[in-house]
């Protein structure tokens, strides 16, 4: 194969795929193009707001990367507050999955196939095999797709783009499937949960037949993340064995309980996010919602909300504990506190209890509060680099916090996903008659891997949607 730098073109060994190829792109304009369309994403609030799964998505991503053939390459791992059942990779190491999908996989070892599938399209250099120009129609193509839900949208836009959404051809998306069961069998999840997730998907493109055939209307084809997979796939079944024959191979990473754990709350269909006041945070997992002045923002991670004015002058975090019912806020805040505690005063906002007080050291004041919401203790720690004139505003911020009303949880009609365990003598179709949902039972089947037909047994532990 020759490399002709006449034409810009790179001759470039890529180790994934097992030769030589010309490529358009360096791996730096990789990295620029997925980084661009990323930003884009994010600044249009394209990113679920669960940082706790967020950082579970990631962890479980970047074990994956470890094992793979680009390992020294810096990946990004986001879910998306898009219902639409997908995944995708851009270029440059930037991965997404989407709500709509997590909520129909069953453990971590299924979520870590559609990962290695993903990871396995960018080390293979897919999307600059396919198309290495036209970069920026690209990158329209792709936020219209994600932003709207429309594949027809993103199809107007740019056939380039289109293909990063709704899948690459077979044989690409072949070589992603025995990549991703590398990364998977090396890191030691089950690579025949890569079955498990196409036949998730299958039951889908099944469902949508049954659907269309009853109404009259065009059956409408899953597109995307395994589109070209048979439901008995031959080859695919080769390439999976064939990797877990591989020596290297670690102990199963998941953790008992803890896929179960970041679903439960899971947004179920329609986003609630943008049904939402503005200048107010609302955390959908836990319930509550806070406000903030304008033009300050909040970033939540595992451990912290932090909120912070644009000049960085002021800011409040907040953290959370277990509550202690025999313990009262103020004594949880005259613990945790460090400094001579004044000017305190108990809290009684939305029907909940909390006190608040100023912490003053040598080093200065901060805003203290504690209050109690349900099984948790939220500590409250406010500083400015004017305290005096800023305390207003933290105690402000402090007394908005309270619970989610229930207008903001239903505007829009949207549900979430609940574990339960089956009760002696339910079935499916029991559980199904009081979730007011379009094909209540269809979709709970879909949820728990019992479509068309089957049972759980009493004790199981099953999703709803509420």
């Amino acid at each position: 194969m020759l490399c002709i730098l006449a034409l810009t073109a790179a001759c470039v060994g890529n180790r994934a795929a097992g030769g030589a190829d010309i490529l358009l792109m360096s791996e730096r304009k990789e990295v620029s193009i997925g980084r661009e369309m990323h930003e884009k994403m994010m600044a249009e609030g394209a990113a679920y707001d669960d940082q706790a799964l967020q950082d579970y998505v990631d962890r479980i991503g970047q074990s994956l990367v470890a094992n793979s053939d680009r390992a020294r390459l810096q990946f990004t791992f986001t879910v998306l507050d898009s219902p639409d059942i997908n995944a995708f990779a851009t270029p440059g190491g930037f991965i997404y999955v989407n709500r709509g999908l997590l909520v129909y996989l069953d453990n971590e070892a299924e979520l870590a196939g559609v990962l290695s599938h993903e990871i396995g399209h960018i080390t293979a250099r897919h999307a600059s095999r396919q198309k290495s120009a036209k970069t920026t129609s690209t990158v329209l193509s792709v936020m219209a797709y994600v932003l709207t839900g429309s594949s027809d949208v993103a199809e107007a836009s740019n056939m380039a783009g289109t293909a990063l959404v709704r899948g690459y051809g077979r044989d690409h998306e072949l070589e992603a499937d025995g990549l991703g069961a590398q990364y998977m069998h090396k890191t030691g999840y089950d690579t025949d949960a890569l079955l498990e997730v196409i036949g998730v998907l299958k039951d889908q493109e099944q469902f949508q037949r049954v659907k269309a055939k009853s109404s009259g209307k065009k059956a409408t084809s899953y597109h995307g993340l395994y589109a070209t997979h048979p439901r008995n796939d031959a080859r695919l079944q080769q390439v999976i064995r064939t990797a877990s024959e591989l020596d290297q191979s670690n102990e199963d990473p998941s953790r008992p309980g803890e896929f179960r754990q970041h679903l439960e709350g899971l947004v179920w269909g329609t986003s609630s996010q943008s049904q939402r006041a503005e200048n107010r945070y609302y955390h959908n997992k836990l319930g509550f919602t806070i406000a903030h002045p304008e033009g300050w923002s909040v970033k939540a991670s595992s451990k912290a909300i932090v909120a912070s004015a644009a000049d960085s002058s002021a800011s409040l975090t907040i953290t959370i504990r277990k509550r202690d019912k025999n313990v009262n806020p103020r004594s949880v805040l005259e613990k945790n506190s460090t400094g001579s505690l004044t000017a305190g005063a108990e809290l009684d906002q939305s029907g909940l209890k909390g006190y608040t007080a100023i912490a003053s050291t040598s080093a200065g004041s901060r805003r203290l509060a504690a209050i109690d919401y349900r099984s948790l203790t939220y500590l409250f720690e406010g500083e400015a680099t004017n305290f005096a004139s800023e305390d207003k505003t933290l105690i402000t911020m402090v007394e908005s916090f309270r619970p989610t009303h229930p207008k903001e949880r239903q505007s829009s009609n949207h549900r979430y996903i609940h574990y339960i365990q089956v009760p002696r003598g339910a079935t499916l179709a029991s559980l199904a008659a009081g979730m007011r949902i379009p094909d209540a039972e269809a979709q709970l089947r879909l949820l728990n891997g019992f479509y068309p037909r089957g049972e759980p047994r009493t004790g199981d532990w099953i999703k709803v949607i509420r």
